[in-house]
């Protein structure tokens, strides 16, 4: 099986609402949708949706680069030899990892079609039946979150992640709140987004938020800042989750040498993909560390592909993949039984793309043969 063309769609994703986190506000997503054919007939789709604060790419440098670089690069080449592939475009280009998730993933969809598989089957068999969903508040005033997790709750959640990282004191009142509003048997989750900055800070913040039994801190200080990371975990007793401190091997080897983090989020947009991904969930293991897949707010393309991986693994404890739940309109069909996910058995990544709504959605687009 061979690669023939590559078709390459610059895409808007409109939300139900602005989507608030501490270093921006999202109106729509732009994401990358590729459409991989090959000689075969046998098409593979993937997405890459970069984060200049997160991935150091943004959305016309990816498009670019998938056109003129990596996409060309993969034409006559077969997409089951998934580590060959990633060696070559390492070799290429360094970093830019959701441009080569969006590759990795139609590659690995194309052989599960293939096959006949899903792809959690390529990468080790389904050891996960089902993962509860966790409904994402985008930040705002305390009440607007404490309200909109009422409403929540009442559509059948169980848990909630917090997007805080503005001012400290005012973060905290705004967890205060929602724990207030939810009651004691709610799981809740604080994404800081590297908004506290430091260690102090998120030493102060956190010492407030010892009595209302937070699941974890996600990523409280800069994303570089791996020894801040390690003295927040020394001094506080509330689990500390690494986010954007974690995009590869080398950054996951030196959190478990420091032991810097209880938790580890991995996303494909930061590493790379879904071998990447199972790569690191398996390093993390070893370790005896626990991991979660995180979502960039990706299609039902990014979002099944981040559930392949998380449904393979055994250490993959957690899921927050909930793009497909915030999009007024989506490109695909995966489907969600709140508060659960259930991935079904069709090959590949089990997502039907519409192209009519990719073709309604796309800003602009190129085919590479």
């Amino acid at each position: 099986m061979k690669i023939e063309a590559i078709h390459i769609h610059a895409v808007h994703l409109p939300l139900h609402s602005p989507f608030i986190v501490s270093y921006g506000t999202y109106h729509y997503m732009p994401t990358i949708i590729l459409k991989l054919e090959t000689d075969e007939g046998i098409i593979g789709y993937g997405e890459a949706l970069p984060d200049e604060y997160v991935t150091g790419e943004s959305f016309e440098s990816t498009y670019s680069l998938l056109k003129h670089t990596l996409a060309p690069l993969l034409i006559g080449k077969n997409p089951m030899e998934f580590e060959k592939l990633h060696d070559l475009m390492n070799e290429t280009i360094y970093a830019v990892p959701s441009a080569k998730a969006a590759l990795d993933i139609a590659c690995f969809d194309a052989v599960g079609k293939k096959l006949g598989q899903p792809v959690y089957q390529l990468i080790g068999g389904r050891y996960h039946e089902k993962f509860p969903i966790t409904h994402v508040l985008s930040i705002a005033e305390p009440q607007e979150m404490a309200d909109e997790a009422a409403i929540m709750i009442e559509q059948g959640y169980d848990s909630f992640k917090m997007k805080v990282g503005t001012a400290v004191q005012k973060d905290v009142e705004r967890i205060q709140a929602v724990r207030e509003k939810v009651g004691e048997g709610i799981n809740i989750r604080v994404d800081v987004n590297q908004g506290w900055k430091n260690s102090a800070a998120s030493l102060v913040a956190m010492r407030s938020l010892k009595n209302l039994n937070i699941d974890w801190i996600e990523q409280p200080v800069s994303a570089d800042d791996i020894d801040g990371m390690v003295e927040i975990k020394s001094k506080t007793d509330i689990p500390v989750m690494i986010d954007e401190g974690i995009k590869g091997p080398r950054e996951l080897r030196e959190i478990i040498r420091k032991r810097a983090a209880d938790k580890v989020n991995i996303k494909l947009m930061k590493c790379g993909g879904i071998l990447p991904a199972a790569k690191l969930a398996y390093q993390a293991e070893m370790a005896g560390i626990e991991c979660q897949v995180g979502s960039m707010v990706e299609s039902s393309i990014g979002s099944a592909a981040g559930f392949h991986v998380a449904f393979s693994k055994k250490n993959i404890t957690s899921v927050e993949l909930t793009g497909p739940l915030k999009f007024s309109k989506d490109i695909g069909n995966l489907t969600y039984d709140v508060p659960f996910i259930q991935l079904n058995e069709e090959p590949g990544l089990g997502v039907k793309v519409n192209e009519q709504i990719l073709e309604e959605l796309t800003q602009f687009k190129d085919v590479v043969r």
